[in-house]
């Protein structure tokens, strides 16, 4: 959310009015969507009838992995009324990492390069970890006191679906539940045309351990939400709920279609109570249903992108899964997009530029259904520059990290400004800020990464980033202690239903006024004027801020008269 997290699908192809084409190609992965949940038998022998093979269905969403040759297989499989719509399976979501082929992850990491300007001391409140005085965002969502009367339950568990989740992380392993947790992705060295995406295969099968993290982001994701208080490093808002890793992402940062609507699909059957997701779909930054500028195959693969993410999400929910998103760092607001000049951004040098129509292209799942989306501040709760805002998406804001913030002080252009979370050590070594020998190299100390080492020889690394991504999973740590706090068994199982935790996370949520002027530049921070933002609204709701920044402690104190 970072910032960007992003991916996406391939052309779909239009119906044939004539004669069948002639299959052609190597065989080839395919998504074919059917038209509907009854459909789904019938797709299936459509696939079949078109020459394709069968590989995997996903019935909650009628979403199935087919292989076949790779043309002509589209506009075969397409003209059956049975099937909404059919693509190559390539990326529709992803997270930028370092050295790979992806969407530069400079929002996130714009502090790279400014060394750390404090000094870490040891915090020796009850119930807090040493690097917490590091956290001003753990202290402005107040977790400091939520915790005091509700850490978090262990019944609760809080799904992310993301890059992986380092389950070997010190701070991250006594709340990881290995057995839940999935990956959903197989590692792709390279594509058709020789080029790099993943990189080599670190395991056998190609299919990463469930436990392991190759890109950075879904860790530090997980820290943020409930890396666990136990006297050593870093402690989350929730540090007591467990951590399921439902991974989606490629070791590159892409998402695939099939992996990312299995995570969300799963989350619902694995009894997840909420599930944080700091990423939106691509290769399309807007999923357009009708773009004059695309093509008649590009049209149908955003209606076929939108209609397969938004059963996916109503899926979710009517399981009971409170759903988390992140806003966007598009800098940008969402009920008045401006012009896509990114899209799309897979396969290389596709882009083309396009006014975006708001009534018929969404950013998705941020502008899907029962999504809860968050906005990003920095430590003096202004609008972190590159945050989305708008009234029509937001519903709540929380500290994501603003390099930027606090011009004309000292504090200006600090790491410090960013948000500090857990950091996998094969990432660090890596990107080149940790030694083979678990030394934080002179590129490290730059970058400020952080070593804690626990009495017994545990070690754990931590990073700071900065983004939207980074501001929602204070908002889904909240979450997670709003189900803690009062959720209910029914049904032998326990939960709570997403309505009343986005009720209660919105309603204890603390009002933050829109800025006097109400436009805001960041002109003397370096930005251009396209960052240039107007607030709308009032303090109880307004574009900036929603309904207000997340309150861990109103939450679990006052949260019950929103639950009548």
């Amino acid at each position: 959310m970072a910032v960007p997290l992003f991916g996406a699908l391939s052309a779909v192809a239009v119906p044939a009015a004539s004669a069948q084409p002639a299959l052609a190609g190597p065989a080839t992965e395919f998504t074919v969507l059917a038209k509907d949940a009854q459909s789904v038998a019938s797709a299936q022998k459509a696939i079949r009838d078109a020459g394709g093979t069968v590989l995997a269905t996903n019935s909650a969403v009628g979403l199935i992995k087919a292989s076949a040759p790779a043309t002509g297989f589209t506009e075969r499989v397409t003209t059956n009324r049975a099937v909404f719509g059919a693509a190559k399976a390539q990326a529709i979501g992803s997270v930028p990492k370092s050295g790979k082929k992806v969407k530069s992850d400079n929002v996130e990491k714009e502090g790279r390069g400014a060394a750390a300007k404090k000094q870490a001391a040891a915090n020796k409140a009850v119930g807090m970890d040493p690097l917490d005085d590091q956290l001003w965002g753990l202290k402005s969502v107040r977790s400091d006191l939520s915790r005091t009367k509700q850490a978090g339950s262990k019944q609760v568990k809080v799904g992310v679906i993301d890059t992986g989740i380092d389950g070997t992380h010190p701070d991250i392993a006594p709340n990881f539940d290995l057995a839940a947790s999935r990956n959903f992705t197989r590692d792709i060295p390279t594509d058709v045309n020789g080029v790099e995406v993943d990189g080599p295969c670190e395991f056998r099968s190609c299919i990463d351990p469930a436990n392991h993290d190759d890109g950075g982001h879904g860790t530090h994701v997980a820290g943020t939400i409930a890396a666990a208080a136990n006297g050593f490093g870093v402690s989350g808002v929730a540090p007591n709920v467990t951590l399921v890793n439902i991974r989606a992402g490629q070791d590159s940062g892409y998402f695939f279609l099939q992996p990312t609507v299995d995570a969300i699909t799963y989350a619902g059957d694995a009894g997840i109570d909420v599930v944080n997701m700091s990423f939106y779909t691509d290769p399309w930054l807007y999923n357009c249903t009708a773009n004059p500028a695309d093509s008649a195959a590009e049209q149908a693969e955003q209606r076929t992108i939108i209609e397969a993410t938004q059963r996916a999400l109503n899926y979710a929910h009517r399981k009971g899964v409170t759903m988390l998103v992140a806003l966007g760092n598009q800098h940008t607001d969402l009920g008045a997009p401006l012009p896509d000049t990114t899209s799309p951004d897979y396969p290389a040098n596709s882009t083309h530029p396009r006014t975006v129509d708001n009534s018929t292209c969404l950013n998705l799942p941020v502008e899907g259904n029962h999504t809860i989306g968050v906005s990003s501040f920095g430590p003096s709760q202004k609008k972190a520059d590159y945050s989305n805002y708008g009234v029509e998406q937001i519903s709540v804001s929380a500290p994501g990290g603003y390099f930027r913030d606090y011009f004309g002080t000292p504090w200006h252009r600090t790491l410090e400004n960013q948000i500090l979370s857990t950091y996998p050590k094969n990432v660090g070594i890596a990107e080149g800020n940790i030694d083979e020998a678990g030394n934080i190299t002179p590129d490290g100390v730059t970058a400020g990464i952080k070593k804690a080492t626990a009495a017994d020889g545990r070690v754990g690394y931590y990073q700071w980033l900065q983004g939207t991504s980074m501001a929602t999973p204070h908002a889904s740590g909240v979450a997670a202690l709003i189900v803690s706090q009062y959720g209910k068994k029914s049904h032998g199982e326990f939960g709570l239903d997403p309505a009343k935790v986005q009720r209660v996370l919105e309603g204890t949520a603390a009002d933050i006024a829109c800025p006097v002027p109400r436009t805001v530049d960041y002109l003397k921070e370096g930005r251009t004027a396209e960052f240039t933002a107007t607030c709308e609204g009032d303090p109880s709701f307004n574009g900036f801020y929603g309904h207000g920044a997340v309150d861990a402690y109103a939450a679990v104190t006052r949260g019950s008269q929103y639950l009548k």
